[in-house]
């Protein structure tokens, strides 16, 4: 992991601590620690115990005591310390800004076909059927992904759009392709003060039965500019690749990332290390 990256995510982890409550008395080894050391982990693409071993550390980030590989597995899937990795997170994100434009879509994280894994399930990815979980991520025009969710690939993604639309606040176009295509999702984006726009059928509109309101407007403006409009939609899938691009980004899943909770907390540390790219980047501008 580059050093001022690595800045950015350990200023934020410490500043985020001093914040959150704390309950029950002080650990031996703090949150700060453990947090720091998982993403740490996370940045250079290892298992957990390689956290646990000195040797692994640099003048970048060198912890004077170490806990056990199981003190660590334990700590690290503490609430507090969850709390602090989606703390992280919405600051370098800056989860509480959005843009006028911005985009849903999902990403396939895929598990061999015979993976023991016991939350994968089967669902579509490119290529066909797979196995495995899903990134569900809503994008900002300035390549920021403030919320996201990982489930099982079984899992509609217009369903998980709906609890993405609980947790913010939709402003101006959000731009989906036709799977987010649904009359109840065009009227949840709408009521949280957002219009949204996909793909639709040629005989959308038609018919006797009742219409979304909000997907009879959309399908105006399709007419009108959708199209065009529509072509920035490709800017989720620049989000995506730039997530993986440089070392230590969001790859494949790698073997020791199995079941919800890890693959959950995995994501979330690549994105933490994504923001902070970004973040320097726009201080660079």
């Amino acid at each position: 992991m580059d050093s001022h990256v690595w800045r950015v995510v350990y200023r934020a982890i410490r500043e985020v601590d001093r914040v959150l409550p704390r309950v029950g008395r002080r650990p031996v080894f703090s949150d700060v620690l453990i947090v720091a050391m998982y993403v740490w982990t996370v940045g250079h693409d290892r298992p957990l115990c390689w956290a646990c071993d000195r040797r692994h550390y640099g003048s970048d980030f060198r912890p004077r005591r170490l806990p056990s590989v199981s003190q660590f597995c334990k700590r690290i899937k503490t609430e507090r310390c969850d709390g602090i990795l989606q703390a992280v997170h919405d600051r370098l994100a800056r989860s509480d800004v959005g843009t006028q434009l911005s985009y849903l879509d999902g990403r396939a994280l895929c598990v061999g076909a015979h993976s023991k894994d016991r939350d994968a399930r089967s669902g579509p990815a490119p290529g066909g059927m797979a196995k495995g979980y899903r990134l569900h991520a809503w994008a900002t025009e300035d390549l920021r992904i403030p919320i996201w969710s990982v489930v099982p690939l079984n899992v509609s993604e217009k369903t998980v759009a709906g609890e993405l639309l609980n947790a913010r606040r939709a402003v101006g176009v959000v731009l989906a392709d036709s799977n987010y295509d649904a009359g109840w999702l065009y009227e949840r984006v709408a009521e949280r003060g957002g219009q949204l726009v996909t793909p639709l059928p040629e005989n959308a509109g038609s018919g006797h039965r009742r219409q979304s309101p909000s997907r009879l407007a959309a399908l105006h403006l399709w007419d009108a500019l959708g199209a065009y409009v529509y072509r920035d939609r490709l800017k989720i899938e620049r989000v995506f690749g730039s997530t993986c691009c440089f070392g230590g980004g969001l790859g494949p899943l790698p073997a020791w990332v199995r079941t919800l909770p890890r693959v959950r907390r995995w994501v979330g540390a690549k994105l933490i290390i994504y923001h902070a790219r970004l973040a320097l980047r726009r201080r660079a501008v």
